[in-house]
C-alpha cells in the first residue's frame, strides 16, 4: 500500500512579489509615517501672515459691538473726510502652547503674503502668550500717544513732554520715595521732560543723591533718590530703579478706538489720520492708502516688523497706495504685488507729501521709492 496518492494535486508555487510591487509598498508606508510625523510632531517655528486692516478715518466696532470713529476728537473744530488711510496688522499663526504642523509650513512656504518665523523671534523663551499680549497693548498705548503728539505739533499745537514713573524695580532705591504715575519734573532743579534727559542726568550726578521735583496727583513735592550702580550687557550706568513712560500733556483730547490690536507700527497712520481730522480740505483727495510705520513726539518714522506680509495686505484690502517706512526698504524690494505703488517714508513731512501729491494729481515721479541696497 502506497503512502501518498499519486492522484492527489500538487499546491502551485508561491508567486513572489516582484520588485516593483515590494518597492511601491515600502514608498507608500514611507509616505505614511511621513505624513504622520508631518502632522504630529511640534515644530519651533510660526506663520506670519496679512491681519486685519483698519481706516483710521472709519469706525471700528467697540467691546460693546457699537460701531465707533477709530479717532473721536474734542476741544478743537473737526472736519469731514473721504477716502482711507488704513493701517495694517499681521497675525501670527501658533505659540507654544500649539505650533503648525510641518505640512502648514511647507504651504506657508510657497505662499509669498505669508512668512516662516522661528518661535523664539515671536514668543521669547520664558515670556508667557499672556505677558507677551500686555506687553504688545503697551506698547499700542504708548505709539498712540506719540502718534497724536506728533500730529498736533506737525499742526502747530503745543505739546508739553512728560516724564511719568510708570513702576518700581522689587530693589529699586526709589521705594517708598516715588510711586506709579508720579510725573518726574526735574532733577537737581534742571528740568527733564524726555526719558533720554532722565537718564543723563542721573549718570551725570554719578551716585550722589538726587532732588527732584515730583508731580503727584496734581501736587508738587520734592524728594531726594541715591542712584545705584548696575551693570547691564556689560554697560556700567547709575539707576534710580523705575520704569519711564514717555507722556504728554495735550491741549484738545483725541481718543483713539481700537482693541485687540497691540505693537507700535499703526503710529504714522494715526498721526495722518489725526491730521485729515483737524484740518478743512480731503487730505486724500478720496484715494486709498495704506501704511505702516512706528513714529515718535518729532515725527519720525521707525521700522516695523511684518512688512511684505502688511504690503499683501493692502493690496488685498483695495489700496492702490503704501507708504513704508524708509528703514523697511531692503525688504520691501521684489516683494511687492502687482497693482500695488510704494513711496518710502522718514518721517511725518515725507507722509504728508506723498499724500498731499498723489490726492493732487502730482509727479510722483518726484517722490521716493524703495530702492536695492
Amino acid at each position: 500500500m502506497s503512502l501518498f496518492d499519486e492522484n492527489a494535486p500538487v499546491p502551485a508555487p508561491r508567486r513572489r512579489m516582484s520588485r516593483a510591487s515590494l518597492a511601491g509598498l515600502w514608498a507608500v508606508s514611507f509616505s505614511l509615517v511621513a505624513l504622520l510625523i508631518l502632522t504630529i510632531v511640534p515644530t519651533s517655528f510660526v506663520i506670519q501672515r496679512p491681519g486685519p486692516v483698519y481706516d483710521t478715518l472709519g469706525s471700528v466696532a467697540s467691546g460693546d459691538g457699537e460701531q465707533r470713529p477709530l479717532i473721536s476728537i474734542s476741544g478743537a473744530e473737526t472736519f469731514p473726510t473721504s477716502g482711507t488711510l488704513d493701517l495694517l496688522t499681521v497675525e501670527v499663526l501658533g505659540n507654544r502652547e500649539r505650533t503648525p504642523s510641518w505640512l502648514e509650513l511647507a504651504a506657508a512656504w510657497f505662499d509669498p503674503a505669508r512668512a516662516v518665523v522661528p518661535i523664539d523671534e515671536i514668543f521669547p523663551e520664558g515670556v508667557t502668550t499672556e505677558q507677551r499680549n500686555d506687553e504688545n497693548a503697551a506698547l499700542m498705548v504708548d505709539s498712540q500717544k506719540e502718534a497724536t503728539a506728533a500730529a498736533l505739533s506737525e499742526l502747530g499745537y503745543d505739546v508739553t513732554s512728560l516724564v511719568r514713573v510708570h513702576q518700581l524695580a522689587d530693589d529699586s532705591p526709589a521705594a517708598g520715595i516715588l510711586e506709579p504715575d508720579d510725573v518726574i519734573r526735574s532733577v537737581d532743579g534742571q528740568p527733564v521732560t524726555t526719558t533720554a534727559g532722565l537718564r543723563d542726568a542721573v549718570n551725570a550726578a554719578g551716585g550722589r543723591a538726587l532732588m527732584l521735583e515730583v508731580d503727584r496727583s496734581g501736587q508738587q513735592r520734592s524728594v531726594e533718590v541715591t542712584p545705584k550702580q548696575m551693570t547691564t550687557d556689560g554697560e556700567t550706568r547709575w539707576v534710580i530703579g523705575v520704569t519711564i513712560a514717555q507722556d504728554f500733556d495735550f491741549p484738545i483730547d483725541v481718543t483713539l478706538q481700537l482693541d485687540n490690536v497691540g505693537g507700535p507700527s499703526a503710529g504714522m497712520m494715526f498721526a495722518l489720520g489725526i491730521i485729515d481730522t483737524l484740518t478743512p480740505g480731503e487730505l486724500t483727495g478720496g484715494e486709498r492708502f495704506a501704511g505702516t510705520g512706528t513714529i515718535d513726539a518729532t515725527g519720525n518714522v521707525g521700522p516695523i516688523g511684518g512688512i511684505r506680509q502688511k504690503l499683501y495686505g493692502a493690496k488685498d484690502a483695495g489700496a492702490a497706495w503704501f507708504l513704508a517706512p524708509e528703514r523697511n526698504c531692503n525688504e520691501v524690494v521684489g516683494h511687492i504685488p502687482d497693482g500695488l505703488r510704494v513711496f518710502s517714508v522718514a518721517d511725518l513731512d515725507d507722509a504728508l507729501s506723498v499724500v498731499e501729491t498723489v490726492s493732487e494729481g502730482g509727479d510722483l515721479d518726484a517722490l521716493p521709492t524703495c530702492t536695492a541696497g
